[in-house]
């Protein structure tokens, strides 16, 4: 029997990308889906999609820049199946702009989402996990989150974060010998949303033109997969996956 099969998994960022590829990937493999995003129509077909293929999933509209939300959320995985195995931390925004440009919303929503919102994530799941002494926290950085380019200071200083607190993380529990799992997941150009955030125009064509060889999300969703498919005492803990023929 897969090591997946009936493993309560939470997806954030699950609407689109990596996080609706991964929700389809471990639905085929016999997971119990909560799936959160903030837009509700995306949620719903996807449900759909994933009953109608034999899965099961439901989903709960969730801001990851809202702590109370997401403790809501991890509730609500607990109500309806009992226990959470998994949590994905998948959302996240990349938009890349030179900070004498002082785009300082955007950095301010990258710091909200790409890091307060995988803390808060890992925050509402730990208890459960603790408790029941078992359980695996699949996080998303990137490429950025071991380089640093001009352009992208700010969302690769989040990324880096991503990185420093599965690490974190992993140290913490492995002293606790709660047997909770971390894996930090950081792709390359990976064909999704995350280039439409980009509002630098000169930024943007260059983007454009990188992403031209992005790879699939599903690439990234069987990484995933693998990672939990592994045995309990198992942890694979950090993974780099990108386009064959992407430099940097």
């Amino acid at each position: 029997m897969s090591n997946i099969q009936d493993k309560v998994v939470i997806i954030t960022g699950a609407s689109s990308g990596i996080g609706e590829a991964a929700a389809k990937e471990l639905a085929s493999k016999g997971a119990k889906l909560v799936l959160a995003a903030r837009r509700e129509d995306r949620l719903q077909k996807l449900q759909e999609e994933v009953e109608q293929s034999g899965g099961t999933a439901i989903y709960k509209v969730t801001d990851v820049t809202s702590h109370e939300q997401v403790e809501e959320l991890a509730s609500y995985a607990l109500q309806e199946f009992g226990k959470i195995d998994v949590l994905i931390n998948n959302a996240g925004v990349m938009p890349q702009s030179f900070l004498f440009k002082k785009k300082i919303n955007e950095w301010d929503m990258m710091i909200d989402i790409n890091i307060k919102g995988l803390l808060y994530g890992i925050a509402a799941v730990l208890p459960a996990m603790r408790k029941q002494k078992s359980g695996h926290i699949i996080n998303l950085s990137s490429i950025a989150g071991h380089n640093v380019y001009p352009g992208g200071t700010v969302y690769c200083a989040t990324k880096h974060a991503v990185r420093a607190i599965t690490e974190g993380l992993r140290q913490e529990e492995a002293i606790s010998g709660t047997q909770i799992r971390t894996t930090n997941i950081s792709p390359g150009a990976v064909s999704t949303e995350l280039t439409e955030g980009i509002t630098d125009a000169e930024l943007k064509q260059a983007y454009d033109e990188l992403y031209q060889g992005a790879i699939k999300a599903e690439s990234i969703a069987r990484a995933i997969a693998f990672a939990i498919e592994e045995p309990g005492d198992v942890a694979i803990n950090e993974m780099i996956i990108r386009p064959t023929t992407q430099q940097a």
